[in-house]
């Protein structure tokens, strides 16, 4: 059972104590990200995360690296589009040395201009390194093209322009207006004493305080119907097609979650046995949504030889069609819902699964959703709510293609996936 817990400085704590494990995993989550950001400044959040393991007033960047190293714990950290997470996992006896450590480099980073001019070439690379990796970056194509100009499309490395331009002002003005304890969670799972731990982020984020009040104005966005390809050099084509998705917090989620598996979700989903295993026409192929705060997306990915192209296209439609047309068993649906709460149930085995969970949750939501209510969120689902959010996501006109490539693209492409 979870516990909440918020700061007199408007910093919520949500922790879990599983005292049948050794580690416990402590991560301190950001609400920002790229969809926060300006065109100008994309990017910005990234580089942030990147100069915080660059060294404090105390601490070199190999000090931060060795002293999670030499008590065999893990460190890292990731961006994305509405968040961004600093998380350790050590064995319990070292959470006080992961707390010190995390609260050291959010408080007392140097931000070095040395060393930033240094991560600026890295990133540049990093965006490189993207650019040669197709099947990463069309995901990103397509958000960029669906989403039309709103910073929810905006690539979360930035842009060569845009890296170039941040500066180590910029760098503290944006911690100072987003890096503030209102609009922060702190998540821990695993062995410790409760008062201990209470201690340890009394002691060591108690005293944050916020030069602003942290206001976020994030727009919603609306879907545009839009096609982008990207001619190149490329043994396959690789290829992603969107629909509106559904948002964090509405209950219709978890039917859509069913529905992807019966569709794209892993081996035994129709996409998966039509087009690869019964016609061989595709390595690769799958369907995932994306949830944000106010909306979502729904995307499908397949990689197939150039010749093989439009075949992968038009069986993708027509599987889309057998949705529409109610093509779903009890059985398709049972099994999806198994499917589901398999992967969750063996997800709360891991303690950073579980502190992954409960700070995404709060700071999505405001609130942790118990292992109790996700599952039966999911037990809820049924044919009904199943068909409600096929006619929501599959909505005519209301869907987006990218492309990478070596092959030509017909104009009317987004007809032969439209209903």
């Amino acid at each position: 059972m979870y516990k909440e817990l918020i700061l007199k400085n408007g910093l919520t704590l949500v922790y879990e104590k599983l005292p049948f494990v050794r580690s416990v995993s402590f991560g301190l989550w950001i609400g920002t990200g790229s969809r926060y950001e300006t065109y100008e400044d994309n990017g910005i959040s990234h580089f942030i995360e990147h100069m915080l393991f660059k060294g404090t007033k105390t601490k070199t960047a190999r000090d931060i690296a060795m002293i999670i190293d030499s008590v065999g714990g893990q460190m890292n950290a990731f961006t994305g589009k509405e968040c961004t997470c600093i998380y350790t996992k050590t064995l319990d006896e070292d959470l006080k040395t992961a707390v010190e450590l995390i609260s050291d480099m959010i408080f007392h980073s140097t931000f070095d201009p040395v060393h930033i001019e240094t991560e600026r070439r890295i990133i540049a690379e990093e965006i490189s390194m993207y650019e040669d990796y197709p099947e990463e970056l069309v995901h990103d194509m397509l958000s960029e093209e669906v989403w039309n100009g709103n910073p929810l499309g905006y690539p979360i490395l930035g842009s060569y322009a845009s890296i170039s331009s941040i500066t180590r002002e910029k760098i503290i003005d944006y911690m100072n207006t987003f890096y503030v304890p209102d609009n922060s969670v702190i998540s821990v799972a695993g062995n410790f004493d409760e008062n201990c731990l209470v201690e340890l982020v009394q002691q060591y984020f108690g005293e944050w305080k916020a030069k602003n009040y942290c206001v976020i104005n994030a727009h919603k966005p609306l879907f545009n119907r839009s096609m982008k390809v990207k001619r190149k050099e490329t043994e396959q084509v690789h290829m992603c097609i969107g629909f509106p998705g559904i948002r964090h917090g509405e209950e219709s989620l978890y039917s859509l979650l069913t529905l992807n598996n019966i569709l794209g979700g892993g081996m035994s989903s129709r996409l998966f046995q039509k087009v690869r295993e019964e016609l061989g026409l595709a390595y690769s192929i799958y369907s995932y949504p994306t949830s944000y705060k106010d909306t979502g997306l729904f995307a499908i990915y397949a990689a197939s030889g150039p010749g093989s192209f439009m075949d992968v296209i038009r069986h993708i439609g027509d599987e889309l069609a057998l949705l529409i047309i109610d093509s779903l068993t009890e059985t398709d649906i049972e099994k999806a819902k198994n499917q589901l709460k398999g992967n969750f149930i063996i997800s709360l085995d891991s303690t950073s699964g579980r502190m992954n969970s409960m700070g995404k949750s709060q700071l999505m939501l405001g609130r942790v959703r118990t292992p109790e209510e996700v599952l039966d969120s999911i037990n809820k689902v049924n044919r009904d709510s199943i068909t409600e959010v096929i006619e929501k996501v599959f909505r005519p006109g209301l869907v987006g293609l990218s492309a990478i490539g070596d092959i030509d693209f017909e104009p009317d492409l987004l007809d032969k996936i439209d209903f």
